[in-house]
């Protein structure tokens, strides 16, 4: 796998993000290229990673084994129509949001070993979540496995259909994380505490309690009701939170985003 020549068509944060995956995991440079309209971005990453950068879509294309659509939404029908002649033993790795997998093969004639994902940011980190999804066979399902898994964790579904409850969950979650960071933070100085010891509070507690999420093997349900004593602060603050019907809010919150997704698509 890391003697495959691995194109990225784009070279945003996502792109960045994987590419340094890529690299940390061992991937030799000289195996990787990019293209992007921004010659700026391009000697940018260029410098960073050593990496080879290439103005040409269609000449990408044809030098790569696994391509990966990494431009906006609104840019992929020009970026598909350099593709037309795409080989089929070439591996398409799409983390184009909202772009399903029969528009993709339609514009590309029918034909295509395609990979859909759905990513989140956390990539950026190494710890990120990515769900993908593909009809095509087993050597382009490994490719993208091998891509995705160096940037954090991957799971696959079998029905793309689930990529809108994805989006919902995992696609759009961190920015729910981020939004609870930052009311506790407020909160925390509204209580007293200088900004710079409420941010490092939350950060911490946030970090710790994902790590006993993740790593202890109990359910988050379990977790907070060993952390919550009866009669004790943490009760309080949950109550009031079920009070103000917190879970319904979360829940409703979910369903706007599967529910836009599916708009998108």
């Amino acid at each position: 796998m890391r003697n495959l020549n691995i194109g990225f068509i784009g070279g945003g944060n996502m792109a960045e993000a994987l590419i340094s995956g890529l690299l940390s995991a061992g991937h030799a440079p000289e195996y990787v290229q990019v293209a992007d309209i921004s010659s700026e971005r391009l000697a940018a990453l260029e410098k960073q990673y050593a990496i080879v950068a290439c103005k040409d879509i269609s000449t990408l294309a044809t030098a790569c084994d696994v391509l990966v659509l990494a431009v906006k939404p609104q840019h992929i029908d020009g970026v598909l129509a350099e593709l037309s002649g795409i080989a089929a033993a070439v591996t398409l790795i799409s983390i184009a949001a909202g772009v399903d997998s029969a528009r993709i093969i339609s514009a590309l004639g029918g034909e295509a070993a395609l990979v859909r994902v759905m990513p989140n940011t956390a990539c950026l980190v190494g710890e990120g979540m990515s769900v993908l999804f593909s009809e095509a066979g087993d050597l382009h399902r490994q490719r993208a496995e091998y891509v995705l898994a160096a940037s954090g964790q991957t799971a696959w579904i079998d029905d793309e259909q689930l990529m809108h409850a994805v989006t919902a969950v995992s696609g759009s979650g961190p920015a729910y994380f981020f939004l609870l960071a930052e009311l506790m933070q407020v909160a925390g100085q509204a209580l007293g505490l200088a900004p710079e010891l409420s941010k490092k509070l939350v950060d911490q507690t946030a970090l710790g309690a994902a790590k006993m999420l993740k790593d202890s093997g109990k359910s988050a349900e379990l977790l907070r009701q060993q952390v919550t004593s009866p009669g004790g602060t943490t009760q309080a603050a949950l109550e009031t939170m079920f009070e103000g019907q917190f879970p319904d809010v979360v829940r409703n919150a979910l369903i706007a985003a599967a529910k836009r997704s599916r708009e998108l698509a």
